[in-house]
């Protein structure tokens, strides 16, 4: 099959050039020094953190590491970026800093030995930190830092938890904790700096149905107990204000379907709203004095983030399936332009609705222009399982693209954006949910015409690489190829080898440990099926994944193996995916090319 290529780069095809193209994030800027702001930019070849002084123009590289770098936090008075600091990619270390002009990095917090992330909040002049914690030993732990004291811990507990928000003024600190056992539905504790409570909200508490909540974020106003919360109290996620010294609860009642997630406007007089549904978002400004939301014009497409700054302007990060990502400003401006090749656009996404056994499932279809079925096609399943497909740029989807390929996204039982009990649906037949929705579409692709039913690739990363090999097993007959990128593929050894967070999330997921549900992570696991497998199985994985980690992998291969299955195997030395764009473009072209090979034969 032919690569298209931009005219005037005759030695790059246009599929390698949308992963070389320079990249940049929405800028993160400093509340107190709005001109000084971080972004995450892969200019190098590598995803890494730039500061960007807005006055002078100048940005600086902030981080370089083998590995790439995409966690940080800029300091509220503009000082320090604050970064963290693993090991290849495992996800296990600790908060470095670093002044804004650039010098030397050092250990941010001294005391606290390495750990997984579980949040951080900063004081407004940088001297006091509230860090959350992750170890399979302690579980979430909470703690206190002052520049030149020692961290003093105000929480800990075995369940799942982490750092929501650091009031303005510093005296209160939101944290969202899963102590109930369930870790898709957490609860909010607001707690002084000596670990007292102040107030507690809990919607698991006292009723049949299970309801999250998420912090949102602290008034911006020195004195002022307002925390925006999200909710799910009408079956899809919402925001309100909760006055955490009051108790009042503010409900702004939208009435917008999808799910909506807020953020402050810089005075606290208005929010910024972020409205997703059915794989497309938009932004709204809601007056909170007179209660009305005033939509804010942005192309169709995804937002994927936004922030109102101090001027009245919004800055968004937009871009649709067809178009490249950008940075724009509601002043009408491209905020960062990055310099070097451009990035080639891509085939505009169709929206499928095929009725399925638990409702109608929502599917984005990308096919090369002009061509007509049945064309082999690409089954590309997203990860999380809560998380969505959207209509945005996808540099891997937009590659098989321009092979020849048509590319089906399922937006699953499990995917967000589709309310609460879509989201929930799919607790204890795990995995085997979200596999009946991708056969229903499949039957819609084959009977339509669009899809030849003896090219079908099965891919998927993360969880969708679990679902890949599951599929594989499951649906045997289905599938004429499957690629699996750094999946989970023996259910049991990865819950006793992932990080603590994760397995609190499988017990959730599948109701308890693999000793008290032994049938349930049977029959989710792909190993239980790999014997069933028929068709070529490509996976590849990072030997350093804290959340598929790679003995449970290998023990999946070795099954394959003793029965003589066509597979292979690629191993990499990073984590859960690479920052390094030539890792990236390396593992694309080894999939198409596995592809390619098994399906013509």
């Amino acid at each position: 099959m032919s690569e298209s290529r931009t005219p005037g780069t005759p030695d790059m095809p246009d599929w390698e050039r949308r992963f070389r193209a320079p990249r940049v994030s929405l800028p993160d800027w400093a509340e107190d020094a709005p001109d000084r702001s971080l972004f995450v930019s892969n200019a190098t070849g590598t995803y890494e953190l730039y500061a960007w002084d807005r006055t002078t123009g100048e940005q600086r590289q902030a981080t370089d590491r083998p590995n790439g770098t995409t966690d940080g936090v800029l300091s509220p008075d503009g000082a320090w970026i604050w970064w963290f600091d693993d090991k290849d990619g495992d996800e296990f270390g600790i908060w470095r800093r670093q002044p804004f002009e650039g010098g030397e990095n050092a250990p941010a917090v001294p005391g606290l030995a390495p750990s997984y992330p579980a949040g951080l909040a900063l004081s407004r002049d940088g001297r006091t930190a509230v860090v959350g914690r992750s170890t399979d030993e302690d579980g979430t732990t909470v703690h206190l830092a002052r520049e030149g004291e020692e961290p003093v811990e105000i929480y800990r507990h075995r369940e799942s938890a982490g750092v929501g928000d650091l009031s303005h003024d510093g005296s209160l600190i939101a944290i969202e904790h899963t102590e109930h056992g369930d870790a898709m539905h957490a609860a909010l504790r607001v707690l002084r700096p000596d670990g007292s409570a102040v107030a507690e909200l809990d919607d698991t508490e006292g009723g049949t149905e299970e309801l999250g909540l998420e912090v949102l974020g602290f008034a911006p106003v020195d004195g002022d107990t307002r925390l925006l919360i999200g909710h799910q109290r009408r079956g899809r996620w919402e925001p309100l204000v909760w006055d955490v010294a009051t108790g009042t609860e503010t409900d702004l009642v939208l009435d917008l379907p999808g799910d909506v997630s807020a953020e402050w406007c810089p005075d606290g007089s208005a929010l910024l709203i972020v409205h997703s549904f059915e794989a497309r978002s938009e932004l709204l400004r809601y007056d909170l004095a007179a209660r009305e939301a005033t939509r804010i014009p942005t192309p169709p497409g995804t937002v994927s983030g936004a922030t109102a700054r101090p001027d009245g302007s919004v800055e968004y990060l937009w871009s649709s399936a067809a178009e490249p990502p950008a940075v724009r400003s509601t002043s009408g401006r491209v905020v960062l332009d990055p310099p070097g090749m451009a990035c080639p656009p891509s085939v505009a996404v169709q929206d499928v609705w095929v009725e399925g056994p638990g409702g109608r499932i929502h599917a984005l279809v990308q096919k090369p222009a002009g061509a007509t079925g049945p064309l082999p096609t690409v089954f590309d399943l997203h990860g999380g399982p809560t998380w969505h497909d959207s209509d945005s740029f996808a540099a891997g989807p937009a590659a098989w693209v321009d092979h020849g390929y048509a590319v089906i996204r399922v937006n699953y039982r499990g995917s967000t954006g589709y309310g609460r009990a879509w989201t929930d649906a799919l607790k204890h037949r795990v995995g085997l949910i979200e596999l009946e929705d991708v056969a229903a579409v499949r039957e819609w692709a084959v009977s339509s015409g669009l899809a030849d039913p003896g090219r079908l690739v099965l891919t998927g990363a993360s969880w969708g690489g679990y679902l890949t090999l599951l599929g594989l097993g499951t649906q045997p007959g289905a599938w004429s190829v499957g690629i699996a990128v750094v999946p989970v593929a023996d259910y049991v050894t990865a819950y006793h080898d992932e990080m603590e967070a994760l397995k609190a999330m499988d017990r959730t997921l599948l109701g308890g440990t693999p000793e008290e549900v032994p049938e349930r992570f049977e029959a989710s696991s792909p190993l239980t099926y790999v014997d069933r497998v028929q068709a070529p199985v490509y996976i590849s994985a990072g030997v350093n994944d804290p959340r598929c980690p790679i003995r449970q992998i290998d023990n999946y291969v070795k099954r394959l193996e003793s029965r003589g299955a066509i597979h292979e195997v690629y191993r990499y030395d990073a984590g859960h995916g690479s920052l390094v764009v030539d890792e990236r473009i390396k593992q694309l072209r080894l999939e198409m090319e596995f592809a390619a090979k098994h399906l013509a034969g």
